[in-house]
């Protein structure tokens, strides 16, 4: 498939307008039209109705492919992009907020960084398409374990740190004087589903047979000092590494026991960094690990 075809595609059904589309892409009404005629003849099958404009079947199947597709493509470019360019000075890093613990920022250069807090899911993407130089993820593991990120292009991944993991509770909480509590007793509670900022909900439940869980509220953010306000005010518990949980006014930070979890930070690039990205990951990555 052409992946010009493909792109105009999506960015129609995306906003279910073909004169939406147009504008958007810089094409005329017409172009876009072709387009689309263009890919349905080369799929042999009707990919959108035109009125209203929505996926087919056969379109819906098609947008299920194209995302990863298009991304590869776009991954593909800022690869070869990477390695033809001069080395830069500065430096982008892309980081989910509670993988910036104080020994990578003291790896940080002091001048030229440019540090994008985002969403765990959309770091790997924005490494690979050259949007960040470096990225930082992380995730509940078992100790020593890889986190497992999506596929979705040559990336190179290592371990930079793991800490033990907290539940976050008010401290007017039946539990919150417990030594330690098991990550099992707490399924039934009711709990903050803040994906991009504590550790996510579908952690929890894989690590306890996938059952339990639910969340009383959801925090589509990524400003850690708004979970733990939203914890220590009773909206629900949370999981966060020691650091980030420790010394919340009005809520006590009680370790998790069992199972046996750590909070694992990963440094995430594309190729052989270069310049200001290859001196962060000389400071945080011991040569003999990237052997």
């Amino acid at each position: 498939m052409d992946p010009h075809l493909l792109r105009t595609y999506v960015t129609v059904a995306r906003l279910a307008s073909f004169s939406e589309a147009a504008r958007e892409l810089g094409y005329t009404q017409s172009a876009v039209s072709q387009h689309i005629a263009a890919l349905e003849q080369d799929l042999g099958a009707p990919l959108l109705t035109r009125r209203p404009v929505a996926p087919t079947a056969a379109g819906e199947r098609l947008l299920e492919h194209a995302g990863p597709l298009l991304l590869r493509l776009d991954a593909a470019r800022a690869d070869v992009v990477r390695m033809a360019a001069a080395p830069e000075h500065g430096l982008t890093l892309a980081a989910a907020p509670t993988a910036l613990g104080p020994r990578v920022l003291a790896a940080l250069p002091a001048a030229g960084v440019t540090l994008r807090v985002a969403a765990r899911d959309e770091i790997p993407a924005a490494v690979a398409t050259g949007t960040a130089d470096l990225g930082l993820v992380d995730g509940l593991a078992a100790p020593s374990d890889p986190l497992r990120l999506t596929d979705i292009a040559p990336l190179t991944t290592h371990g930079v740190g793991e800490e033990s993991v907290c539940v976050l509770l008010p401290d007017t909480h039946p539990l919150a004087r417990r030594a330690g509590l098991r990550l099992g007793d707490l399924a039934d509670a009711r709990w903050l589903d803040a994906p991009d900022t504590a550790l996510p909900l579908t952690q929890l439940r894989a690590a306890n047979g996938g059952r339990g869980f639910r969340p009383s509220l959801r925090y589509e953010g990524t400003d850690v000092r708004v979970l733990t306000a939203l914890a220590a005010a009773g909206h629900g518990l949370t999981l966060l590494p020691r650091p980030a949980a420790a010394g919340v006014a009005g809520a006590v930070a009680v370790p998790v026991t069992e199972p046996r979890v750590v909070h694992r930070t990963e440094l995430v690039h594309g190729g052989a960094p270069r310049g200001a990205a290859a001196r962060v990951v000389d400071l945080l990555v011991p040569a003999a690990s990237r052997s």
